[in-house]
């Protein structure tokens, strides 16, 4: 069995799969629009995050080095509230793990990392983001969506990315345009009484120089 997948007939054109975060890298590809790791998030830990309040979830976004964001998600952790323990080492020690991982398979100096606490409908329309390329993770609650659409409008079939999957996804300003024609969205969720967790990664050439936010203040953009 090869380590990096493409499935015909069970998967949208242009999604890889791999069981090796190493392997992401497959997203350089010709005709690949996406790769997701397929894994197995600790039923643990996933049972602890579903049973926190949202005020004890992490959020914020920042801009940092790779090797920078294990403390900088342990302060986020921190201002929340967010018990410690076990699972919150996982999930941070998962995080920082990512990083390393994207800023290395996109050969990225700084990488711009978001935690979003999700419970409408934000960014539900299906759309493709203007970056090269962008690593999104749910760790809790209902996982990204995506299909293929060459018009632009909603996918006839659409499918959802399994909790705590990474999946690393092509935006508009990648370098060649894939025919695939793969779009995205964050499951629409707002009535439900869902939560959702949401890691998002974006590759940056150099830091932000903003200087009216605080570079641990919570927000609240785009999600996934």
């Amino acid at each position: 069995m090869t380590r990096v997948q493409s499935i015909v007939g069970a998967a949208p054109v242009g999604v890889d799969y791999t069981d090796e975060p190493d392997l992401l890298s497959a997203i350089a590809k010709p005709g690949t629009s996406a790769v997701i790791w397929r894994r197995q998030m600790p039923g643990s830990v996933r049972s602890w995050l579903k049973g926190l309040t949202s005020a004890h979830l992490p959020s914020g976004q920042l801009v940092l080095r790779p090797n920078a964001v294990a403390a900088a998600v342990a302060q986020l952790c921190d201002i929340c509230g967010m018990p410690k323990g076990r699972e919150r080492d996982w999930l941070e020690t998962d995080i920082a793990s990512l990083a390393d991982v994207f800023g290395h398979v996109m050969s990225t100096e700084y990488v711009r990392l978001r935690l979003d606490v999700v419970r409408t409908n934000a960014c539900r329309k299906f759309h493709m983001d203007a970056v090269t390329a962008r690593l999104v993770c749910t760790y809790r609650g209902t996982g990204t969506q995506y299909g293929n659409s060459n018009d632009r409008s909603d996918p006839e079939r659409i499918f959802t990315v399994q909790t705590g999957a990474p999946v690393l996804l092509r935006g508009t300003l990648w370098p060649s345009r894939s025919r695939a024609g793969l779009l995205h969205r964050s499951p629409p969720i707002e009535g439900t009484g869902e939560t959702r967790l949401v890691l998002v990664m974006d590759p940056m050439s150099e830091p932000f120089e903003e200087t009216e936010r605080p570079p641990l203040a919570r927000t609240a953009p785009r999600v996934h």
